[in-house]
C-alpha cells in the first residue's frame, strides 16, 4: 500500500472535480499537493480551500495542450516539496455532442488534445521523473466508463479519446519498473463539472468517488472502478466479442503460431 505521509501528490485538472476531490482525499493522508489548472481564479479558489484544511499546496496555471507548459509544471511540481508518491493525469474536457459523421474533425482535434495528448505527454514528462526518482510511487491516467464501451451516443470523439487512454496505459504498465504502479481510473455518472449542470446532482457525489478509488489506487489496483452497473455493459460489449470468435475463430490447436506476442517472444529468444 503506498504511504502519502509527507510525500507530493501531483494532479493535472486538479482545482475542480474530481481531480479536485482526490486532492482533498489525498491531503487528509498526509500528502503535500501540486495542482495545475488553466482557470487562475479556479486554481486559487482551489488552493485556498486546501490551505484552509491544513494541507500543504502548490498551485500552477497548466494548459495540458502547451508541452512548454507542462514540462515546466513536471519540472515544478517535483521540486515543490520533495518526493512525489502520486501523479494523476486527469485533466479532460467534454465534446459539443454530434454523430460521427456530422462533427467536425476540429472538434476531434481539441477534445484529443487535452484528453489523450495532454495524458501522453503526462505520462512522458511525469514517467520519467518517477523512474529516475527511484522510489515506490504511482502514475495514474482518467480514463472513464466510455474506455470500456460507449455509454454516451454522439460523443464519439470523447470515448475514443478514452479508448485511447485506456491502451496508452496499459501500455505504459509494462514499460516502467515494477516500483511504479501504473493505472487508468475508470469514473461512471461522477457529478463533476463535466457533466451539463441541470444532471450534476443525478451523479455521483465527487467526494464520495474520490473515497471510492483513491484506496484502490494506494493499492496499485490496474484499472480504478466504482459504478457497478458498468460491469452490465461491459458484459453486453464481451460477449458479442466472444460470439464472434466462437462462430468466425474458434480456438484450434497450433492457433497460437500466429499470436504476435508468441511471435516476438520466439524472436527474442
Amino acid at each position: 500500500m503506498l504511504d502519502l505521509t509527507d510525500r507530493t501528490v501531483v494532479i493535472t485538472g486538479g482545482a475542480t472535480g474530481i481531480g479536485f476531490g482526490l486532492a482533498k482525499a489525498c491531503g487528509a493522508r498526509g500528502a503535500d499537493i501540486v495542482i495545475g489548472e488553466p482557470r487562475r481564479a479556479r486554481l486559487e479558489e482551489a488552493a485556498a480551500i486546501l490551505t484552509d484544511r491544513g494541507i500543504k499546496a502548490c498551485a500552477i496555471q497548466l494548459d495540458v495542450t502547451d508541452p512548454e507548459q507542462l514540462s515546466d509544471f513536471a519540472e515544478r511540481a517535483f521540486a515543490a516539496f520533495g518526493e512525489v508518491a502520486l501523479v494523476v493525469n486527469n485533466a479532460g474536457i467534454g465534446q459539443a455532442r454530434g454523430s460521427v459523421i456530422d462533427t467536425p474533425v476540429e472538434e476531434l482535434q481539441r477534445v484529443m488534445a487535452v484528453n489523450f495528448e495532454g495524458v501522453w505527454r503526462g505520462c512522458q514528462e511525469f514517467g520519467r521523473r518517477l523512474i529516475e526518482q527511484g522510489t515506490p510511487a504511482a502514475l495514474y491516467n482518467t480514463g472513464s466508463e466510455n474506455s470500456f464501451f460507449v455509454a454516451v451516443r454522439h460523443s464519439a470523439a470523447y470515448v475514443a479519446s478514452k479508448h485511447a487512454v485506456l491502451g496508452l496505459t496499459d501500455c505504459l504498465r509494462e514499460e516502467v519498473p515494477d516500483y511504479i504502479s501504473v493505472g487508468m481510473i475508470a469514473p461512471g455518472f461522477v457529478g463533476s463539472e463535466l457533466i451539463p449542470e441541470p444532471m450534476r446532482p443525478m451523479g455521483m457525489p465527487v467526494d464520495e468517488f474520490s473515497a471510492i478509488i483513491l484506496p484502490q489506487m494506494l493499492a496499485g489496483e490496474p484499472y480504478v472502478v466504482s459504478h457497478g452497473y458498468n460491469q452490465v455493459r461491459i458484459d453486453e460489449r464481451q460477449s458479442v466479442i466472444a460470439e464472434a470468435y466462437r462462430q468466425f475463430a474458434p480456438r484450434q490447436e497450433g492457433d497460437e503460431r500466429y499470436d504476435v506476442r508468441h511471435l516476438l517472444e520466439q524472436l527474442r529468444s
